[in-house]
């Protein structure tokens, strides 16, 4: 498959293709943002294994604001069976469960976006901890269910059956024919991705992103939603494109952090080169920031100057050159890391779900880590157009 043909291949499912649920098109997007998600991938120059579970946390993201109890935005016509209206999406009950047991855990409201937020609390071992054993297994449940939802998009993407994807298989069935998404496991239901198609994703991914949301709120904006108020294309861009926030205190960073403030440890600001000792007051920058996605792993996370991250920084990705400047300094924060021991577990962990390319090297562990930081935030800028200071 040529680089130019995989372009027409995404561009026809998506605008083309007969679609009776949203299914193809957040198959696309999931995939899209799995590319984003784990760009040292490309350096292997092979197919990608992409667990099932891991397409699933991005749907779970993606429909978290049309289960919405009060006001439910179908995502397919609700077909009759026994005289008794069947869910638009096989998944809809169990993702509306896992939404309403986290507004009674964090007795908040729940904005659009937070689907976002919670699929990466539950990526990082640390953070789901912080959750009840009921709201993990309502998480469990929800991901199974849109698991199995999903064959039915990869079956039927393009003409005809399985001719864009292969049938997923576990992960010990391919015997080492495709590269794993970091943390896949050997008993993982894996979707197969052509090396040339992975790459298309990663060359079109903003004119993906775009061409999903523009046809999800036309497909969206068709569907017949019954004794509800109708929606339009505007509504559901302004759910498709909300922008999450951060709803959880990094409190247990701070505390690791200022223990070794007080034991007489020193971080550099990587944009101002501001030193940051006991007293002095820093905030923990999001290296790529909520708004772009809300990635509380330690390695996004970084002591710097809060008036230059409150004033300059915000929402924006630092220039390559900005970048390049800063590395000494990420890779000593990463080194300040290495010398607490929760710190150190926590970051390794961290980055065992993110980047491939690092693997459980020792001696060099910072500077490896440093330069996969550097290449995923050069390749989110550029893949999004993002501003940059």
């Amino acid at each position: 498959m040529e680089q130019i043909s995989s372009g027409k291949v995404i561009s026809t499912i998506l605008k083309h293709d007969a679609k009776v649920t949203s299914y193809k098109i957040a198959l696309l997007r999931a995939i899209n943002d799995v590319v984003l998600s784990f760009p040292d991938l490309r350096h292997y120059n092979q197919d990608v294994a992409v667990p099932l579970r891991v397409l699933a946390e991005y749907w779970i993201a993606y429909y978290w604001p049309f289960v919405e109890p009060n006001k439910p935005i179908f995502q397919g016509q609700r077909a009759k069976l026994n005289g008794e209206t069947r869910n638009d999406m096989a998944f809809r009950p169990a993702l509306a469960a896992l939404r309403l047991r986290w507004e009674q855990e964090l007795e908040t409201v729940s904005r659009p976006s937070d689907g976002f937020f919670v699929i990466n609390e539950m990526r990082v071992a640390r953070k789901r901890a912080l959750y009840s054993q009921d709201f993990l297994k309502a998480y469990q449940q929800a991901i199974n269910k849109i698991s199995k939802a999903l064959e039915n998009p990869i079956q039927y993407a393009g003409p005809g059956h399985w001719t864009v994807f292969a049938q997923p298989v576990k992960y010990e069935e391919l015997e080492g024919l495709a590269v794993p998404v970091p943390g896949t496991q050997s008993s993982d239901k894996c979707l197969v991705i052509q090396a040339e198609l992975w790459q298309s994703f990663q060359t079109l991914s903003l004119w993906v992103e775009a061409l999903c949301i523009h046809e999800w709120c036309l497909f969206s904006e068709g569907v017949e939603q019954g004794s509800t108020q109708q929606v339009d294309r505007g509504d559901i861009y302004r759910l498709l494109t909300d922008r999450p926030d951060n709803r959880r205190p990094l409190t247990w960073e701070r505390n690791n952090i200022d223990l070794l403030l007080v034991e007489g440890h020193e971080f550099v600001c990587p944009w101002t080169e501001k030193r940051i000792r006991s007293g002095v007051s820093y905030d923990l920058d999001h290296l790529v920031p909520v708004s772009i996605y809300p990635i509380n792993e330690l390695w996004n996370l970084v002591p710097a100057d809060p008036d230059f991250n409150s004033r300059v920084k915000r929402h924006y990705l630092p220039s390559s050159e900005k970048l390049q400047q800063a590395r000494q300094y990420l890779e000593l924060t990463y080194e300040q890391y290495g010398v607490s021991k929760a710190l150190a577990k926590a970051l390794r962990e961290d980055v065992a779900i993110r980047f491939l390319t690092v693997g459980h090297n020792v001696t060099n562990f910072p500077t490896l880590v440093t330069g996969a930081v550097v290449r995923l935030i050069d390749q989110v800028a550029e893949s999004r157009n993002i501003a940059r200071f």
